[in-house]
């Protein structure tokens, strides 16, 4: 049924009212249920009950929009100059200081989420939000540095990109929920005509609405930080092929897979089909099909290791038959 309203709406989107009701119930962070003297037809009668201080000056959006490619652009370089294995040692060092989940760019990643709610002209993070939140989390996945050893500067590392992320998804839930909540509102609605917001509904509206199943605080996010307090674990108890290194390699790859379900989704569910959300969904995907490929490469690498050290252990043994002395 939701898919059925979801995809029949979006067809007769043309039919929806003005920009500036459609902007009242995609930015509406309270809504009040009211009495109806009508219980077969309206049911549940909502208004919007929350005022829109208004969006930021469009050159805040400019720099967000600037910001987010460099980074992708920086994490994309970093990846591709990894599988090369060309450069690695100059890039290393400043690595950590131009990835998304670095110590530089988080804050400034939490700090557009955080002030996000009101960034929704050029570059709108209702719509493009999700896709920032995900390059921090195939960042954090893939980039495994911090420090060396058993060092504390790694743990801090970690544990601070732990909290980034926890935060980014908070963060982005305060600006994605009320957009979700808003269309479920407009889409699966009829309006009464009492207020501009005043709506009749067959069922409750629920935060988040039920059109569109994605959330920042999702099992998505739990399992990129399991895979980051795995790591802190086996860096400190120094065991490379113990049980704890396997499920972290697993919590890795399952939160890869779950980005990437994520993103599939949301390009088929967006509530606004635009080449720009398209394109930094699309953008997430090139980046986890680098670091697949870059995992494939490095197991190939490891067992062709092992096929030459075993064929060199076997001519070795022959050789040593060979030049014994016989009774």
């Amino acid at each position: 049924m939701n898919s059925q309203l979801f995809r029949r709406n979006l067809e007769f989107r043309a039919e929806w009212p003005s920009e500036d009701v459609q902007a009242m119930f995609f930015k509406c962070v309270r809504w009040q249920v009211e009495d109806t003297v009508d219980p077969i037809n309206c049911p549940y009668h909502y208004y919007c009950d929350s005022t829109y201080p208004g969006n930021h000056p469009p050159y805040v959006d400019v720099l967000v929009f600037l910001f987010t490619a460099a980074l992708y652009l920086a994490t994309l370089a970093i990846m591709v100059v990894d599988i090369s294995r060309r450069g690695r040692t100059c890039l290393s060092k400043s690595k950590i200081y131009l990835q998304p989940s670095g110590p530089v760019s988080l804050p400034l990643i939490l700090l557009v989420l955080a002030k996000g709610y009101r960034i929704n002209t050029v570059f709108p993070l209702s719509c493009i939000g999700p896709a920032i939140l995900q390059l921090l989390q195939v960042s954090a996945l893939t980039f495994d540095s911090g420090g060396s050893g058993k060092d504390v500067r790694y743990a801090i590392f970690q544990a601070s990109t732990i909290s980034g992320i926890l935060h980014a998804s908070l963060y982005l839930d305060s600006i994605i929920l009320p957009y979700y909540t808003g269309f479920d509102a407009l889409v699966s609605s009829t309006f009464s005509g009492e207020c501009a917001s005043c709506v009749c509904r067959k069922e409750a509206l629920v935060v988040g609405g039920r059109l569109i199943r994605y959330r920042g605080w999702s099992l998505t996010t739990f399992l990129v930080i399991g895979a980051l307090c795995l790591r802190i674990l086996c860096r400190a108890t120094g065991e490379s092929k113990s049980r704890i290194m396997s499920i972290k390699s697993l919590l890795e790859s399952l939160g890869l897979i779950l980005i990437t379900v994520d993103c599939v989704y949301l390009i088929r569910k967006s509530p606004e089909q635009s080449l720009m959300r398209i394109a930094a969904f699309g953008g997430v995907l090139v980046l986890i099909c680098l670091q697949m490929i870059k995992r494939m490469s490095a197991q190939m690498i490891q067992w062709h290791s092992a096929r030459v050290k075993l064929e060199t252990g076997r001519i070795c043994t022959l050789q040593l038959g060979l030049d014994s002395p016989r009774v």
